[in-house]
């Protein structure tokens, strides 16, 4: 490749792959300044210039005008600098550009363009798809199932695969080579191998993103998901509102004949998902939190974030749910430590309870003896 050529290479680069023609040219220029190293011992005052339009390589050496020389590398005496220069009027302490481009250095300045090029170039790709899918981050993308990496799996999404960690799985679930599944994704880190992209299936945000691509009146504004809890594989609670008085918000997620929400359910693999009405009544949200459970009374302390709810003798373990999981997403969802008794309990007096206390989401006793 001679100057000419190297020119041209580079102006079709920079057409082509955007890669600056300059950024390419500094980059050649500096790894020629390592390899004069060779020639000089050491390039500490070695500048080389590759002239933008011709492409012609000059290496100067910057040096120091002295009485008398001790480096001959950095210095010139005033008499040299004198005879070489006749025209020019140096005094001690000047600093003079000396051409010292060694002979075929072409050939070496051609071979270093290469190497950089080359790098530039993939890093200039890395850099794009780490850009490509940084732009994904926090949405849901669509990546095929490739192999296990231990207990961990990799995704491919196309420019680059992800890690699905065993933590961010839905437990119970089954990935086979080839599947296609939609994963959210959590974080994209640029590395010196390309983007880094971890993703999952099992964080909330997954499901309310497949609602958001799923329900135009969510897309619009129409309609807003204030809260959502889940416990992954298993079930979903999510509230939603409605900012227009003729859009019934649950309808809209749920759908003609449920079709809307059948197609979450499907891509989840059969985890249920519950979808109540948002309100800015704390009593009335987690009363709608509870569903399907019927509740009697709410008694909410907004100070302390605490409610007792009051639910029928034989709705008490609907509204606890198995494993307490039916009490424990509507704490989370509304935000509040959720005391639930039944008719026959409320009418109980405590005994030798705490006034302070409460139950947790799994009708554990919080308060003291």
């Amino acid at each position: 490749m001679d100057a000419k050529e190297l020119i041209e290479a580079l102006n079709q680069l920079e057409k082509e792959k955007g890669i600056s023609k300059d950024i390419l040219l500094e980059a050649i220029e500096n790894s020629l300044i390592a390899a004069c190293k060779n020639n000089f011992g050491k390039a500490d005052n070695i500048k080389v210039n590759i002239d933008r339009n011709s492409g012609e390589v000059v290496v100067w050496a910057e040096k120091r005008v002295v009485e008398n020389v001790e480096d001959e590398v950095e210095e010139i005496s005033l008499a040299e600098a004198a005879i070489k220069f006749p025209s020019e009027k140096y005094e001690i302490g000047d600093t003079v550009n000396i051409e010292v481009t060694p002979k075929n250095f072409g050939r070496i300045a051609a071979q270093k363009a290469k190497q950089v090029v080359v790098q530039k170039i993939r890093e200039e790709e890395r850099k794009a798809i780490y850009n490509q899918y940084y732009e994904k981050e926090k949405e849901v993308v669509t990546g095929v199932v490739q192999r296990y990496i231990g207990n961990n799996i990799s995704i491919n999404l196309g420019k680059c695969e992800a890690i699905l960690m065993e933590g961010e799985q839905i437990r119970g679930e089954v990935y086979r080579p080839n599947d296609r599944i939609k994963v959210y994704v959590m974080e994209v880190r640029e590395t010196t191998k390309g983007p880094r992209v971890t993703v999952s299936r099992s964080h909330p945000e997954l499901v309310k993103r497949l609602f958001e691509a799923e329900v135009t009146e969510i897309r619009d504004g129409v309609v807003e998901i204030k809260a959502i809890s889940r416990d992954a594989g298993s079930r979903t609670k999510m509230a939603v509102k409605s900012y227009d008085p003729n859009v019934d918000p649950v309808g809209a997620c749920v759908g003609v004949n449920g079709n809307r929400v059948n197609a979450i359910v499907n891509e989840l693999r059969g985890e249920k998902i519950d979808i109540i009405t948002w309100s800015d009544i704390p009593e009335v949200l987690i009363e709608n939190a509870l569903s399907p459970a019927k509740v009697v009374s709410v008694t909410v302390n907004a100070e302390e974030r605490t409610a007792q709810v009051i639910v029928p003798d034989y709705q008490l373990s609907l509204a606890i749910g198995r494993e307490g999981q039916n009490a424990r997403l509507a704490a989370r969802l509304t935000g509040y430590k959720i005391d639930i008794k039944s008719e026959a309990q409320g009418k109980e007096k405590p005994k030798k309870k705490a006034d302070t206390g409460y139950y947790d989401e799994m009708g554990n006793w919080m308060g003291e003896e």
